[in-house]
Formats: C-alpha cells, structure tokens, sequence
C-alpha cells in the first residue's frame, strides 16, 4: 500500500500540470501515447494477439485517435482513418488466415478504436470552451471512487462485490467509492463556485458523482474480467503499485466518455 500511496503522490501533481498548465496538443499527444501503451498491454501483454503489425497498428490507430480529438474530432478523418486501420487489419488476414482468425481483428478493434475512442473524451473535454474548468472532473470522480473503494473495502469490506470476476471488491467498498466520488465533486464545485465564482449548479454535480461512481465500478470489472480470462495480475508494470496503463485508467474508460456526454448534456456550469 506504501508504494501504491508514494505513486499517487508523485502522479495526481504531473496530472494537474498537464491538464491544467500545458498546452492541450501536449496534453493530447501525451495521452496518445499512453493509449499505444494501453493497446499493447491489452493485446500482447494479456498474450491475447502476438502478432506484432497487428499490434503496432492498434497502438498507432490509438495514437491517431487522441491527436484526432485534439484538432476538433471531425467525423471525415475518423471515417477515413478507421478504413484504412480495417483495410489493414483485414489485409493480414488474407495474408495468413489461419493463424490471424476473426477474433483477433475483433480484439485490435477494442484495443484500438473502442478504448481509445473512450478514453480520448479526456481531450475533447480539455478542447471545450471551460475545458480547463471541467477536465479535472472525470479524474475527480473516477479517481476519488477508487481511493473511496479502497479504503472503505480495506476498513469495514466483508461481503464480496464480484468474487469470481474481482475477489477483492466488496460491496462496502462500493459505498465507500460512492462517498467517495460524491465528495469529491462536492468539494470541487464548491471551489468552481467560491473562489473562481463561476454558477453551478450542486444538484447536477452530485449526479456525476453518483452515476460516475457506478460506470466506473463497472469499467473497473469490465478490465478486472479480462485479467481473470488471460491469468495475469496486472496488465503491465509502468505504474509502481498500480501495474499499468490499463490497471490505473480502466475506470476512467467509462467515466471519461460519460462526463463528456453530461457536460454537454446537462452542464455543469451555466455560461
């Protein structure tokens, strides 16, 4: 727990720097980096495709995803850049259709597209007019869910959550991650409201907390299920204490994108 706790401490300041000080083409060529990362471990960490080109594409088609976010999301790039990645991916398996089955394009597709397209709500946040007020959000509500499940589990858990998919989850630990999650975007909108005197509204940031306390539960055992399937532990060792890209943001995999849908559906903050 010390060197998950010593981890947190030397990340959550590097995260503020670059979601709230550098620019957002580092900020998003950073993440597309990150995402390549994400799309090895889940292919060829997990064992699940070992084939190389199918895996640089995937970790490349992430990259291209992040830095398509960055310059405004058109709809005509991502066609254009989806048909070639397919036409690629397609293309090795007429090379060697036996060793290259459907499934493992499928696979390419979840760790190259799906996750990436996900998790990339980060940057198109960040590219919103109050991006720098409102980016920290879904990192106050995915991260604060998993301290709150953590500490809560570790303190009063006793009924397992999920045991076969995640034997350590509790039920207690889902509160505490609620708790968790709802205080944090209390406390946050407090300061959006106090000190930088912007109108909020308290009601719709306690819907984010509670609803994004729930998605990311659900993103957490969405990836925690993989894990059991392929037999390993972590999906990788960057993050001391935390293992890899993919164990730190998989909550964030289904917060990330839902913020991005409420923060344009039911605003946060009234301009």
């Amino acid at each position: 727990m010390k060197t998950r706790i010593i981890a947190a401490a030397v990340l959550v300041p590097f995260l503020f720097l670059i979601v709230l000080v550098a620019p957002e083409s580092a900020a998003a060529a950073i993440l597309g980096v990150l995402l390549a990362i994400a799309s090895y471990e889940l292919l060829y960490r997990t064992g699940l495709v070992k084939h190389p080109r199918l895996v640089i594409y995937s970790s490349v088609m992430a990259f291209a995803l992040s830095m398509w976010s960055y310059f405004g999301a058109v709809r005509a790039y991502f066609v254009l850049m989806l048909m070639v990645y397919t036409m690629l991916l397609f293309a090795e398996m007429m090379l060697d259709h036996i060793k290259i089955r459907f499934e493992l394009i499928g696979m390419c597709f979840v760790s190259g597209v799906i996750i990436p397209y996900l998790l990339t709500a980060l940057i198109r946040i960040l590219t919103m007019d109050i991006g720098r007020y409102v980016i920290l959000i879904p990192f106050i509500v995915a991260f604060m869910n998993d301290a709150g499940a953590y500490f809560a589990g570790l303190r009063f858990g006793k009924h397992k959550l999920a045991p076969v998919v995640s034997p350590n989850k509790t039920i207690e630990g889902v509160f505490g991650g609620l708790a968790g999650a709802t205080i944090g975007m209390l406390i946050y909108t407090i300061i959006l409201d106090l000190p930088l005197k912007l109108d909020v509204n308290y009601g719709i940031a306690l819907l984010y907390g509670i609803v994004g306390s729930a998605v990311g539960t659900f993103g957490d055992l969405c990836f925690s299920i993989i894990k059991r399937q392929t037999g390993i532990k972590d999906y990788g060792n960057l993050i001391p204490g935390h293992g890899g890209v993919l164990d730190r943001f998989d909550s964030l995999t289904m917060v990330a994108p839902l913020m991005e849908a409420l923060l344009l559906i039911l605003p946060l903050i009234r301009l």
